[in-house]
C-alpha cells in the first residue's frame, strides 16, 4: 500500500476535504429542523387567547340596571349639598350631652369627632365645627337638612357638587321631627322632586345620598328594609315615628341627605343609624316625606312649627297583647293620660284603644302620632275609641305641644307670677326612684319632660333629674316645686338644686320675661 495515500492522522486526504462542507451542511440542516419543529418551551412567550366576555344579550338586564342607576345618580347628585356648620357654646354648657342616638355620630370620642368636635380654651366660648348633608328642593335656594346638623349654628355654608360655596340662612327648625330649612341666594340650583313615602314598600330599591365622613357626594344603594318604624327615643315619647328603615349605607355625615326612589323622588331624609359601633351596620333610618314635606312647607311659610298635642302616651296593639284589648287588630293603646290635658278633658282612659281619627283608620301608634302632630293647636278632632268591648266617639280640641307641661308646672291661684319654665314634674315614687337609681334619702320632684328651647332646656335639665331645692328652700314633691316656681316674681330667675347622674349641682332658670 502506498504510504502517500494517507495522512499522518490516518485519514485519507480526499475524505478530509469532503468532511468540512459536509459538517457545515449538517449544521444548517439541523438549525432549519430545530426552527421548524422546536419544542414549545423554546418558543417566544406568547399569551394564550383571553376568555371572551359574556354575551351582551345574556346580561342585558344587569347592564340596563347599571345604566339606570347611573342615570338616577347623575340626576340627583347636583341637588345634594354638603353642609358645614360653625356653632358657639359657652363653656358651662359643654356638659350638656348629645342625645344617645346622636352621641355615636358626633360625640367627641365617636368616629365623626374630627368633623363635629369642640375646640375651646379655658374660660372662652366653645367653638364646634359640624358637617352634614342637605337636599335642594327648589331652584331658588331652599334646602332641607336635619335640625341636629345645624343646631346652635352661628355660621352655615353649603357646597354644591360643582364646588359652588354659598352662605346659608337658617329659615326655621323643628326639633320634634329633627328637620330644618336653609336658604341660599340663588335662582338656578338643581333640585329634587318630592315623592310619596306612603307608597314605599319593603324590598323597593332606594339610593341614599350624602357626605359620609367628609367624603363628599357619595351615593349608596340598597332596599327598603321596613316602613313605619317606631320612635326610638324613649326620652321623647311625643316624637313621631313612622321611619323608613333601609340597608343603603348611611354613616355619620349622611344626616340631612335625601333617600330617593327609583324615579329620583325624595321619599325620606336620612337622620340616624342603629349600630353598636356608631358606624353603618345595615340599619339606617330616614324621616318619611309624609312628615318632611308638610313640616318643611310650614317652616318656609311661618319660620316655625306648632304641633297638636292630646297629652297621652300610646303603644301599638300587637298580636301578643291584642287579647287584652278586645282582640283589636290595629290601633293605638293609651298607656298614660296627663292630668288636665286635652285627652283627660275628653275622658280618655288608660287601656282605651284608639282605632280612628276623623274617620280615618289608625293602624298603629306611630300613625296616630304623625296625624296629631301635623295638626295645628286648637284643631278639633274626633277619635273613635274601643273600651271594654264598646265603641265610642270622643271629641278633642288639641293643645300646642309643650303648653301643658309648661303651664302645669307653674300654676298659681291668681295667675300672678305665672312662668313658662318648660318642665313637667312628677312625684318621686318608689318605682321611679328605682328606675332612675336615686338614693333613698333624696326627696323632691322628678322631671318627666323638658320643653325644647325653654328655660329648663337652656339650663341643661333632663328627664330623670330630681329637683331638691328651689331658691335655697327644700321641696318634697312636685306640688312643692310648682308652688315655689309660681311664687317667683315676674322677671326674676330661679335657682334650683338638682340631682343628676349621681351628683347634685345648682342650675339657674332664667326668666323668659327677664331675657
Amino acid at each position: 500500500m502506498n504510504a502517500g495515500m494517507w495522512s499522518k492522522d490516518g485519514t485519507k486526504p480526499w475524505t478530509r476535504r469532503l468532511a468540512v462542507p459536509m459538517i457545515a451542511l449538517a449544521l444548517v440542516a439541523s438549525f432549519v429542523t430545530y426552527e421548524c419543529v422546536k419544542p414549545a418551551a423554546a418558543s417566544a412567550a406568547i399569551a394564550a387567547p383571553s376568555a371572551t366576555p359574556l354575551d351582551v344579550d345574556s346580561v342585558s338586564a344587569l347592564l340596563a340596571l347599571d345604566k339606570a342607576m347611573e342615570t338616577l345618580a347623575a340626576r340627583v347628585t347636583p341637588a345634594v349639598v354638603n353642609v358645614t356648620v360653625t356653632s358657639e357654646n359657652r363653656a358651662e354648657a359643654s356638659g350638656k350631652e348629645l342625645p344617645e342616638d346622636m352621641q355615636q355620630f358626633f360625640g367627641q370620642g365617636g368616629p365623626f369627632g374630627q368633623f363635629f368636635g369642640p375646640h375651646m380654651r379655658q374660660g372662652q366660648p366653645q367653638i364646634e365645627h359640624g358637617m352634614g348633608s342637605g337636599v335642594v328642593i327648589s331652584p331658588d335656594g331652599y334646602i332641607v337638612t336635619n335640625n341636629h346638623v345645624v343646631d346652635g349654628a352661628v355660621d352655615i355654608r353649603v357646597t354644591t357638587s360643582n364646588r359652588r360655596v354659598m352662605k346659608a340662612k337658617l329659615i326655621g327648625t323643628d326639633p320634634l321631627t329633627d328637620l330644618a330649612v336653609l336658604k341660599v341666594n340663588a335662582t338656578d340650583l338643581a333640585s329634587a322632586p318630592w315623592g310619596d313615602s306612603k307608597g314605599v314598600r319593603p324590598g323597593q330599591t332606594v339610593l341614599a345620598f350624602g357626605n359620609p365622613y367628609g367624603f363628599r357626594f357619595t351615593v349608596t344603594r340598597g332596599i327598603v328594609s321596613a316602613v313605619n318604624r317606631a320612635n326610638p327615643d324613649p326620652t321623647n315619647p311625643s316624637k313621631p315615628g313612622e321611619f323608613i328603615q333601609t340597608d343603603a349605607a348611611i354613616n355619620p355625615g349622611n344626616s340631612g341627605g335625601p333617600l330617593v326612589d327609583a324615579r329620583g323622588e325624595v321619599v325620606g331624609i336620612n337622620t340616624f343609624l342603629v349600630s353598636p359601633s356608631g358606624t353603618f351596620s345595615g340599619m339606617g333610618f330616614a324621616i318619611p316625606s309624609q312628615i318632611v314635606r308638610p313640616t318643611v312647607e310650614t317652616l318656609i311659610r311661618d319660620g316655625k312649627v306648632s304641633h297638636g298635642h292630646i297629652g297621652i302616651g300610646i303603644a301599638d296593639v300587637t298580636p301578643e297583647n291584642a287579647k287584652f284589648f278586645d282582640n283589636s287588630t290595629a290601633g293605638g293603646v293609651v298607656t298614660q293620660v296627663e292630668p288636665d290635658s286635652p285627652g283627660a278633658k275628653a275622658g280618655l282612659q288608660v287601656g282605651d284603644v284608639i282605632t280612628e281619627i276623623d274617620g280615618q283608620k289608625v293602624n298603629d301608634a306611630g300613625e296616630l302620632q304623625v296625624s296629631v302632630a301635623q295638626k295645628q293647636p286648637g284643631t278639633k278632632i274626633m277619635l273613635k275609641v274601643l273600651r271594654d268591648g264598646k265603641t265610642m266617639s270622643l271629641p278633642i280640641t288639641l293643645e300646642a305641644l309643650g303648653k301643658h307641661s309648661a303651664e302645669g308646672s307653674d300654676k298659681s291661684s291668681d295667675g300672678e307670677g305665672k312662668m313658662h319654665w318648660g318642665i313637667g314634674l312628677g312625684n318621686l315614687t318608689p318605682e321611679v326612684r328605682d328606675q332612675i337609681q336615686a338614693p333613698r334619702d333624696l326627696h323632691g320632684a322628678v322631671i318627666e319632660q323638658v320643653q325644647p328651647g325653654s328655660s329648663a332646656d337652656n339650663a341643661g335639665l333632663q328627664q330623670g333629674d330630681i329637683i331638691l331645692e328651689v331658691n335655697r328652700h327644700k321641696v318634697q314633691s312636685a306640688s312643692d316645686v310648682q308652688q315655689a316656681l309660681s311664687n317667683v316674681k315676674k322677671g326674676d330667675d330661679a335657682l334650683l338644686l338638682v340631682w343628676s347622674n349621681g351628683g347634685s349641682t345648682f342650675r339657674v332658670l332664667h326668666s323668659p320675661e327677664g331675657a
